[in-house]
Parts: structure tokens; C-alpha cells; sequence
């Protein structure tokens, strides 16, 4: 088990043991199940702690010795509450018109605070909020994106069949097909929302969140598309922040290209997180390819468009320096509070 897994165990089980003890031998039971120095779990973890290189030694080591600090001061209390028994006194002069202790308060979400923040700088660029449907028919979700029944691409995609012809969507760029054929352009929109894919680990969910953009008008170039992002990308992370586009496929767009920034935490000087290539992989984005533009009978001779899509747990997770995707949705508040 990870040093990151065992820590996260012991985090979210050691007081509820702690609570359940009715006596003084119960309480050293626990003690030394995570305090004893031989064979105590805490004790354990701070010993693998040689194993680990300096940037993980510092990370764990600090989290160890403040589970280690808190679990002493539990005890310590535990141990006083148990030794005195209940007192009469304390009863006899409590007072019931003393306020209470206040619940902990709710916070924002931090996929919320990231979709939220993506939404209003598109907004400010003069895009218009989209929505549509999570389920999906396959049409709007495959074929109408140029992605027929025996289209390879489909491979790419692991996609939740309800049956042979409803999707749960595994993109939100449906809503783009939707908006396209009950209006004409100029078209300037973003279609945020959840999307699913068969896919689970420590950087994919079976449920995630996505936001697709799309321009469409006449005179519409790369070039336009390249200067969208730039500016985005730079608001979202930092004035400083580099990008690069590279060649890359998608069956809606051609030409497509991949985008990268410069590695927010090494400033492209190389470390574990870019893999020491300075750049790390953000979104896809390229020009809409005309066989689109025949599904919802536009004249691709008249009209240009370009589209991109982005993940919003991807670049929450670049912004605050989250390892595991899956934190996200535990629930944990001990996680939550931090944002």
C-alpha cells in the first residue's frame, strides 16, 4: 500500500477508535496500536519515510508528525476524562444558556470554484453559456461529430450504452451539434457539463466535467483559435504561462492540435510532474472539419469555425497541486476546508 493510501487510512479511522474506548486499558490498547514504538503504525510510517526521496520525505513527514502530534494530545485527554469519572459538580453547574457550539460551515466545491472561474473569463471574451442533455442520442453523440457507427475513433472513447441508440454522453461537444442546427452564425458559445467515460484511476472518473468551446462565422482562422487560448490559458493559470500547439487528431476537427502549457511547477526547468519536458498537456482544440458543417446543412465554403475542449478536473488539479483525481469526490472535509 502507497505511503499516501496508509496515511489516508490512519487519518480517517484513528479517532473514532480513540472515541469507543470505556477504559484505561482500552485507551492504552490504541495508544500503542499507533504510538508503541516497535510496532506502532505511526511509528511504522515514519520509519519508511528513509525510503522515499527528499520532495516526498518533506510532504509525508510533515503529515506523520502531525498525525502524530494529534493522536499524543487525544490521548492525553482521553486518558484525563477516563482517570476523573463524571463529576456532579459539572453537572450540577451547567448552564443550558450558554450558546452552543456552531456547526462547521459549507464551502464551495473545488471543481464548482474552477468551472466557475472558466465559465467568467469566457464570458468576458464574449461567449454565450450552452447546455444540453447527458444522455445522449448516438447521433448527436458520434455520428453528426463525423464519427459513424464503424469509426475507429469510437475505440477512443469507453462509452456507457443505455441502449443501442441512448449514450450517457461522453462529451459535452453534442450541445454544439444542438445549438448549430436551431440557429445560424455567428455562433459563440461554450457548453460546460458532465460527461462519462468507463474509465477509473488515480487521474480518470467514471463522471467528470468538461467544457467545450466553438466559434463559427465567416473568415475564421487558426490563428483565431491559437489567440482564444492564449489569452484563456494565461488568465486561468498566469500572465507568465507559455503555450505550444502540436499536430494532433480528432474526427470534428481538422486541422487539430493538442495544447501545452509551460510546466506551472518547475517553470519548464524540468521535474517529476512535466517528466522533465518542461510542458504539460491541457486541452484539444482545431478547426471544425466540414463534414460538421454538413450535418447541420451550413455552407463550409461560406462559414469557418474552430473547437476546443477542455477537462475542468484537469486543470483544478494543475492550479492546486492535486496528485489523485479521485480526492475530489470523497467527500473528505479535511480536503474540502483547504480550498
Amino acid at each position: 500500500m502507497s505511503m499516501e493510501k496508509q496515511l489516508v487510512e490512519l487519518e480517517s479511522v484513528w479517532n473514532d477508535e480513540l472515541q469507543v474506548c470505556q477504559s484505561i486499558e482500552d485507551l492504552e490498547s490504541v495508544r500503542l496500536k499507533y504510538l508503541g514504538r516497535k510496532s506502532g503504525l505511526i511509528h511504522q510510517l515514519l520509519r519508511a519515510l528513509g525510503t522515499l526521496d527528499l520532495e516526498e520525505k518533506k510532504k509525508f513527514g510533515a503529515r506523520i508528525n502531525h498525525l502524530k502530534q494529534a493522536v499524543q494530545e487525544a490521548v492525553e485527554q482521553k486518558q484525563s476524562h477516563l482517570s476523573s469519572g463524571p463529576s456532579e459538580k459539572t453537572i450540577d453547574t451547567f448552564d443550558p444558556t450558554l450558546p452552543g457550539k456552531a456547526p462547521n460551515n459549507g464551502h464551495v466545491h473545488p471543481i464548482t470554484i474552477v468551472m466557475n472561474d472558466i465559465i467568467e473569463i469566457f464570458r468576458g471574451m464574449g461567449f454565450d453559456l450552452a447546455t444540453g442533455p447527458e444522455v445522449e442520442t448516438d447521433y448527436y453523440n458520434f455520428e453528426a461529430l463525423n464519427i459513424p457507427k464503424d469509426h475507429p475513433a469510437r475505440d477512443m472513447q469507453d462509452t456507457f450504452y443505455l441502449s443501442d441508440d441512448l449514450v450517457l454522453r461522453t462529451h459535452t461537444s453534442p450541445v454544439q451539434i444542438r445549438v448549430m442546427e436551431s440557429q445560424q452564425p455567428p455562433i459563440r458559445i461554450i457548453a460546460p457539463g458532465k460527461v462519462y467515460r468507463r474509465d477509473a484511476d488515480v487521474s480518470h472518473t467514471p463522471m467528470f466535467h468538461q467544457v467545450e468551446g466553438l466559434i463559427v462565422d465567416t473568415s475564421i482562422t487558426m490563428g483565431n483559435l491559437m489567440s482564444v487560448l492564449d489569452q484563456f490559458l494565461k488568465e486561468i493559470f498566469s500572465k507568465n504561462v507559455q503555450t505550444r500547439f502540436r499536430p494532433s487528431y480528432f474526427s470534428f476537427t481538422e486541422p487539430s492540435a493538442e495544447v501545452d502549457i509551460s510546466c506551472v511547477f518547475c517553470s519548464q526547468k524540468g521535474c517529476r510532474v512535466c517528466k522533465g519536458s518542461g510542458w504539460l498537456e491541457i486541452l484539444g482544440a482545431g478547426m471544425v472539419d466540414p463534414a460538421v458543417f454538413s450535418s447541420v446543412k451550413y455552407d463550409s465554403e461560406k462559414f469557418t469555425g474552430f473547437a476546443f475542449g477542455l477537462g475542468v478536473e484537469r486543470i483544478a488539479m494543475l492550479k492546486y497541486g492535486i496528485n489523485d483525481i479521485r480526492l475530489f469526490f470523497e467527500n473528505d472535509m479535511r480536503f474540502l476546508r483547504q480550498f
